[in-house]
Formats: structure tokens, C-alpha cells, sequence
């Protein structure tokens, strides 16, 4: 913690977080998979006004670097560095027991395009730099219904300017809910924001491109709202 008297490099603030950080207790073998697995796999923060190359993290050349916000379980993850083998997937995810989830998936597979960062996206964006993320997936967020929690939704005017900066130009921004008020809400604050152009916004699946597979919360949800998919591009800089 910096002296008071420190004003020259404040550490930045963290981000206020809302979410669950853990759920039901873990098994002896995830456990273990945190303690030595997400160690060689994690991404770490750099000092306070510090940079990350998000190419430098991976063990060989990437053609771009992903980014996914949220991966749950991380069974999207998984498809993606596995269709896109040429990509390096960066995966967010600040509860436990998704990233014990991911870490079971990659555990004993030749996967070596995938690193986690374990904790809130939005404490990475300072870090990268301008034009560094050539797309992103936000895929099924809480929604946080309650009009009195519609800040903490993740599609919103700040976290979109976040995002533009490190997205390069023509970079893909993939969103899904099955909520209809954070449908609502995104399609809003998505279309309102003058960094990204529409693509596509579909109920109709097969409208999506092949690279597009279902998440197990998608399959689980199709039975009570069907999901709207939003296709966006970050706009080329003037």
C-alpha cells in the first residue's frame, strides 16, 4: 500500500465488483488444478502504470488475441482455442469455480493458446495497450434486471469505451442474453456507442458464423427465453 504522502503513482482504483466469487465447495483434484496448473496459465497485472503485451503471453506467435469476459465454465473458451489454434484466447473469470472449470478442461490436452486472468476483465484494460484485442466475447452476463442495478450491467457506456481502446479497428464484439431487459439494454447501449457498427442482432442461430458454438448456459436457457446474438464492429479510427 503506497504512503499517503506517495501522489506521483496512486495505485489505480480497483473496480467495484458485484458478482459471486465462489459457490459450492471445490473437490480435492480442482483444488489442485488452482494451486498448480492456473499458476503457469494465469495472467498477471503489471505494476501500477504498467503495460501488457497480450501476444507476449503465449508460448509461440498468435495471429491476434481474444478476449472473453466471463467464461463461465469455460467450455467456450476450449471451442474457440480449438478452432482457432492461430489465436490466443485470454479468458476472464472472477468465480472460482469457473476457472476450476476451465482448468479441468485444459488439464492433460496439448491446448497452449489459452490464458486466464482470474479476476474482474476490467482491471486488464489500463494494462493493454491501444488496438491489442482483435475480439471479444461477452456471452451470457448477469443481467442484473433490477433497473436499480442497470450500472452493473457490463454492456454500458464505460466498459464500451474500455473496450474500443484495446479492440483494433474491424475488431468483432460477440454479445448473447436470454434476459429480455438486458436485450433491450444491450442492443441500446451497443447501437448508442459511436466506436462500434452493427453487424447482426438475431434470435436465428443459423444466421450465426460456424465459430459460433452454443455454451452449456445457451442450451440450458433455450428452454424459457430464447437468446438474441449481437454481432458488432469496432469502428476504424479516424
Amino acid at each position: 500500500m503506497a504512503d499517503e504522502g506517495d501522489h506521483k503513482n496512486p495505485a489505480p482504483e480497483r473496480p467495484r465488483f458485484y458478482g459471486r466469487r465462489s459457490g459450492k465447495r471445490l473437490r480435492r483434484t480442482a483444488l489442485g488444478l488452482i494451486e498448480t496448473l492456473l499458476p503457469r496459465l494465469a495472467v498477471t497485472l503489471p505494476g501500477a502504470g504498467g503495460t501488457l503485451a497480450p501476444a507476449d503471453l503465449f508460448p509461440r506467435p498468435v495471429d491476434q488475441v481474444w478476449l472473453e469476459v466471463g467464461f463461465g465454465g469455460g467450455e467456450h473458451v476450449v471451442a474457440q482455442a480449438k478452432l482457432h489454434p492461430e489465436m490466443g484466447i485470454i479468458g476472464c473469470e472472477p468465480f472460482r469455480n469457473g476457472v476450476a472449470s476451465l482448468l479441468t478442461h485444459l488439464n492433460g490436452s496439448d491446448i497452449d493458446n489459452v490464458r486466464i486472468y482470474p479476476e474482474d476483465v476490467r482491471q486488464l484494460f489500463p494494462a493493454f495497450p491501444d488496438g491489442s484485442i482483435g475480439r471479444v466475447f461477452v456471452l451470457f452476463p448477469d443481467p442484473w434486471p433490477k433497473k436499480r442495478h442497470a450500472e452493473r450491467r457490463f454492456i454500458g457506456r464505460e466498459n464500451l469505451d474500455g473496450l474500443a481502446r484495446i479492440m483494433a479497428d474491424g475488431a468483432e464484439l460477440r454479445v448473447a442474453s436470454d434476459d429480455p431487459v438486458y436485450q433491450e439494454w444491450a442492443a441500446e447501449q451497443l447501437r448508442a456507442h459511436p466506436d462500434f457498427e452493427e453487424i447482426l442482432v438475431t434470435t436465428d442461430r443459423t444466421e450465426l458464423p460456424q465459430d459460433w458454438p452454443p455454451t452449456r448456459y445457451e442450451l440450458k436457457c433455450l428452454a424459457e427465453n430464447a437468446p438474441v446474438f449481437f454481432r458488432f464492429r469496432r469502428r476504424v479510427r479516424g
